[in-house]
Order: structure tokens, then sequence, then C-alpha cells
């Protein structure tokens, strides 16, 4: 027969297990999901109570969502409304891409406009790789600039003269996050991070019950050696970069950006070597992170302080050729290693 003082220490052992497996079976598992996409590639992570993985149904979507917004599939409906006047939506992501483009581009005055396409091959960043063109040949393009020559409602979307054409590849990255992170939602997940080439959603909070932490990239840096300027602690926001640093090439060494001014035509050179935008939406945010990078230091700066819902983090080379940061009100817990630039 037992005694009681041996019985008590079993019991509580029992007990402590039976806690131990309630908490378990109540923690969140955290899955991670990773590919390739729009010519990069993306990162996922959520929490979730049965563990379950959606890699299969996150790379499907996409898919379709490329369908839609590529210009490097030839069939894809952007690439179709390229070639002809008028086209009828097929799947549900162009018509909110034409919304947020026509937004932005008003709020702009222009800065951001997606019917740079022609200017976009001309220069050799499309998906037709061109010769780098004369002042002549821009001055011929900047007729088929602007998004008043696009009209659009629930159902269809036209241009106003032929030769008029589209490139989302400044938003497209930005709202594929928006429609994972709403996928992932509509799934019941409410703590996730989608990050698809350097743009990134995130809500709720990481495995560790904290803020997801993202790292925004030195511009400076040789591709081959990148390192992280700054880290920001995001929650229940989306964010997005734009920069100079990466899509660029030399000609008798002056370099040539893949962003380009759609008022003059010619590739964008300021101060401004990246601007980082911080919205509620990932496709505002890489909006506006574009057309900062056109409009330069100063107007981007106004720009963020006269827009409570928009904030940045922006960075720049001073005139003796120092690097700057310029850090917005509401952007959060943000570190700037070894940074006395900042502002």
């Amino acid at each position: 027969m037992f005694h009681k003082s041996r019985i008590y220490p079993i019991i509580l052992i029992i007990v402590l297990f039976v806690v131990w497996k309630y908490r378990e079976s109540g923690r969140l598992k955290e899955i991670s999901l990773s590919g390739t996409t729009m010519g990069t590639t993306y990162s996922i992570k959520y929490l979730s109570k049965d563990g379950t993985g959606y890699q299969q149904e996150v790379d499907s979507l996409l898919l379709v969502f490329n369908q839609s917004l590529s210009t490097y599939i030839p069939n894809s409906e952007i690439s179709q409304f390229n070639r002809d006047t008028v086209f009828y939506f097929e799947l549900p992501f162009f018509l909110p891409v034409l919304k947020e483009s026509k937004r932005v581009y008003v709020a702009t005055d222009g800065a951001f406009d997606p019917t740079v396409m022609p200017l976009v091959r001309a220069w050799g960043f499309g998906p037709d790789q061109s010769q780098m063109p004369d002042s002549s040949k821009i001055d011929s393009l900047l007729q088929y600039v602007g998004f008043d020559k696009i009209s659009f409602d629930s159902k269809m979307v036209t241009k106003s003269k032929p030769g008029v054409e589209l490139d989302f590849s400044a938003v497209a990255k930005g709202y594929g996050v928006d429609v994972i992170g709403m996928w992932l939602a509509e799934h019941g997940i409410s703590n996730y991070f989608v990050e698809i080439g350097g743009e990134v959603k995130c809500k709720g909070v990481n495995n560790e019950g904290k803020s997801w932490r993202i790292g925004i990239e030195d511009p400076t840096r040789e591709i081959n050696s990148r390192a992280t300027k700054a880290i920001v602690e995001l929650q229940n926001r989306a964010m997005a970069t734009s920069g100079n640093y990466r899509n660029y090439y030399v000609v008798d060494g002056i370099p040539y950006s893949h962003t380009i001014d759609p008022a003059s035509g010619f590739p964008v050179r300021n101060v401004l070597l990246s601007a980082t935008v911080f919205a509620d939406d990932c496709i505002t945010a890489d909006a506006f992170a574009t057309a900062f990078m056109v409009i330069g230091l100063e107007k981007a700066k106004k720009f963020i302080e006269e827009n409570p819902k928009i904030d940045g983090f922006l960075i720049y080379s001073d005139k003796t050729g120092k690097l700057r940061t310029f850090t917005s009100r509401e952007v959060g817990n943000i570190q700037i290693p070894n940074d006395s630039g900042s502002k």
C-alpha cells in the first residue's frame, strides 16, 4: 500500500503534465512558406492553431495574380490591354490596381504614373530589352504617357489612343502582399508576415508574442555584400521600399535607373537613395515609395508631413556625400545602428 507522502508527488507530476499539455494544445504553431513570383522571391510566416500549411494554395493564387498583372506573360490581362484598346475584366485584380493608381496619380500630381510603360521599355527595363533612346525618341513616346489617357469602370478599362500602355511593376508586389494577407485572414489567420520582393505586410505578432522585425537595406552596399541599414518593428501595418541602387545600368560612367520620371521621360537622378513608406496597405506603400523616388527628398518629406496616414524612412546623400536618414513621426520602433545622420 502506497504511503500518502509518496502519492502526493505523483499527483503533482500528473497535474503539471496535464497543465503543460493543455498549454501546448493552445499554443499557436509558426508555419513558414517560401517560393518565387514576379521575378523575385516571397516569404510568408503565420501562426496556426492546427499547423496547416498553405504552400500549394498560395502558389496557385500567385499564379492567377500574375496572369492578371504581369507584363512578362504575353497573354496576361495587362498584356492583352497593352496590345488592344479595350479590355473587359476577367480576374478580380486589375480593377483595384487601377483605382489605387488613379488615387496616387492624383495625389502626387502625376509623379506616380503606370502609363510609363513605353518609356520603361525604351530604356531597357521592361520585358523587351531595348537600346538607350535619344531625346527625340523620348519626345515621341511622351505622347502616350499620362494616366488621364486611361478610363475605366467596374467592367472594363479603355485607352484614349493606341500606343498607351500600363506597367504595374511599381505596385504589383505590394498588391500581391495585400492579396495574400487577405487570403490568410479569410482562413482564420490573424498573425502573419507576408513579404514579396522586399514589400511587407504584418498583422498581429510573431511566435514570441512580439511585433515582427524587418530590415531595411543599406542602398550604398554592393549587391554581393548586402547589409541592413535599419530594423523596424511592424505590427498591423505595411511597408515598401523603392530605390535605384539595384535595378540600373551604367553607360559611359553614367548610371541609368529603372525609375522613370513621367514628366521628362528620363530616369530619375537625385540625392534620394531609397524611400521606405509605411501605410495600412502594401499597395499604397508601394505606390508612394515609387512616387517619392520621382519627386525627390524635399517634396517627399513635405508630402509625408502633410499626410498623416503615410509615414516614411528616407535614405539620402547630403552635399558632402555622407549618408543621411529622415524618419517621420509614427514609424514606430526603428533602430539605426551606428548612425549619426538621422533627422
